[in-house]
């Protein structure tokens, strides 16, 4: 049955006339993976997440979601786009035309990531060029940014006594949120455009652009570098933090976990949602890659080495930053969660206050946000490539040609950025902050999950999937998949949503600021708009469908 339906997916694309691109090479195709499942969603997320709950009380649920969420859902969905060699939309249409809904929400998804994404991106090379000046801005106070509650912990002596007013503020504190964002004072006062993060965001724009423009032929070139040196640059990082005085106190926090903060949904919650948003599942951003591979391709191997590779290097970079952290907590003299603040903010305090109390100061500085650069910009363009190849193979004889494709990439490019203006405004970091948590990286990718899994599980057939997998691969799967895909995974993710319910509590930016209502709401909608797009679809094709429901339901 399999290989029919293989051979009816494959005559109906060659008769559009259109030859799909593929990977050059396996290992384009292990690179590519690598650069989108290893972003700063390791490097960035992962730490400030452990160290907002609880350090190593955050490892536990997140290891829970590593073993039955993380690893079969990024299986599920490589085999699917090996398998029906289509976009996030387009190979749900033919494995169930019902399901249509889950690839138009993972677009949507996809679409808030892209836009939000590119703000860090655009931090990350401010604070790149500024490594190269003669005196890091954010070692030192005295600058026309700083207040006069400004404490400059570079000049002060380890042995000291410190004490200062709950005002005061470090000389990174102080450049983070007054210098690179000029903050305002809530999500209300939007502000002006910061037009040294504009230049700074049309740059990472054409480099994104110029990463994916001619499609998988010059993705799979980029990511031979993009995908391996970011690694170089973290064992340097890991390797100096680990030397630090004081860095064990920080390594001891983040793998000691604290009971107490296990009984609490929200940390499930945000264990989950990490999994989900590092492995780029519940988004499309895995069929995608997958799709390019050889029909014939034996990639379940590689997938599970790619998850191992993923969390592996989460758990890295935590010892990376918390080593850091450590030290941080050594010279100012106090307890570990009260170094820096937990919020998007921590790999823009937190490091650059620590390299600058380090000897060479500039060399690590630029070691650490060149990496950030590198990640992000894998991270993006492989998102960025998932949007444009799905609309590509929704409209393949409009959009196949190199030249149509090049301009379409350009206009895409053009239309999102008046959107990512708003988030390098005085209240931008508000904007993003709420469109991370609630479109990017809350419900709506665990809803994603359920869906998938209910699809392939009960309605395409779980045991028709395996055949599937043993005719592309030559190798059956394990057992445990299957158990995974059908209760396991759905059961959990549907679980940690409906404790987040009970318990939940309103986003807030860094402890302190809250948002007004009609933030939560617009927050809200965005999640609901990703969700109902299911059911919606699926209402709609019922209604409007020539045949029958179970020609609707089944593979056309």
């Amino acid at each position: 049955m399999s290989s029919q339906l293989h051979i009816v997916s494959v005559i109906s694309y060659k008769m559009t006339g259109v030859e799909r691109d593929q990977w050059g090479s396996k290992a384009e195709f292990l690179l590519a993976s690598a650069g989108s499942i290893v972003g700063l969603g390791n490097i960035w997320r992962f730490p400030y997440l452990c160290y907002k709950n609880g350090g190593g009380a955050f490892l536990v649920p997140y290891l829970l979601f590593v073993v039955v969420c993380g690893i079969p859902l990024f299986l599920l969905e490589t085999m699917i786009g090996q398998f029906t060699q289509q976009g996030i939309v387009t190979c749900w249409r033919k494995i169930c035309p019902l399901a249509q809904g889950i690839g138009y929400a993972e677009l949507l998804i996809l679409c808030y990531g892209t836009l939000s994404y590119l703000t860090i991106l655009a931090w990350a090379l401010f604070y790149l060029v500024f490594s190269f000046s003669s005196q890091l801005p954010w070692a030192s106070c005295g600058h026309t940014w700083n207040t006069e509650s400004c404490i400059d912990f570079t000049s002060l002596n380890q042995s000291a006594n410190w004490t200062y007013g709950p005002n005061s503020s470090s000389a990174a504190t102080e450049f983070w949120e007054r210098r690179v964002l000029a903050i305002s004072g809530g999500i209300e006062e939007v502000g002006s455009v910061r037009w040294e993060l504009m230049l700074c965001l049309i740059a990472c724009s054409a480099l994104c652009y110029f990463s994916i423009w001619k499609g998988v032929k010059s993705t799979g070139k980029v990511v031979y570098f993009t995908a391996t040196f970011p690694y170089v640059m973290l064992l340097v990082l890991l390797i100096r933090g680990l030397t630090l005085p004081g860095a064990w106190k920080g390594i001891h926090y983040y793998l000691v976990p604290d009971p107490d903060r296990l009984a609490d949904p929200q940390v499930w919650m945000e264990a989950g949602t990490q999994i989900f948003l590092s492995y780029s599942i519940g988004s499309g951003q895995t069929i995608v890659l997958g799709s390019f591979n050889q029909h014939k391709y034996n990639s379940y191997k590689d997938c599970i080495w790619l998850c191992l590779l993923n969390s592996a290097t989460s758990f890295v970079s935590g010892f990376a930053i918390f080593s850091v952290i450590g030290f941080m907590a050594e010279k100012q003299g106090v307890p570990i969660n009260a170094v820096a603040e937990s919020g998007p903010g921590l790999a823009f305090i937190a490091y650059p206050q620590a390299v600058a109390m380090m000897p060479i100061p500039h060399f690590w500085t630029f070691c650490f946000f060149f990496m950030v650069l590198l990640l992000g910009v894998d991270s993006e363009f492989v998102m960025m490539e998932s949007i444009i190849t799905t609309v590509t193979d929704l409209f393949p004889m409009l959009l196949h040609k190199a030249r149509r494709r090049e301009l379409f990439v350009l206009i895409f490019c053009l239309v999102c950025f008046p959107f990512q203006l708003t988030f390098i405004t005085e209240g931008g970091i508000y904007v993003f902050q709420l469109i991370d948590y609630y479109a990017c990286s809350g419900a709506g990718v665990l809803f994603m999950a359920v869906f998938e899994c209910l699809v392939i599980g009960w309605i395409f057939g779980v045991d028709q999937f395996y055949d599937v997998i043993k005719q592309m691969t030559g190798q059956q799967p394990c057992v445990f998949f299957k158990l995974c895909w059908c209760f396991l995974t759905p059961l959990l993710s549907l679980g940690c949503f409906i404790f987040y319910l009970v318990d939940h509590r309103p986003l807030r930016f860094n402890r302190w600021y809250v948002y007004p209502d009609w933030a939560y709401a617009l927050g809200w909608t965005l999640t609901l708009s990703c969700i109902v797009m299911v059911p919606v679809w699926g209402i709609y094709m019922i209604c409007a469908g020539t045949g029958s429901l179970k020609q609707d339901i089944n593979m056309q």
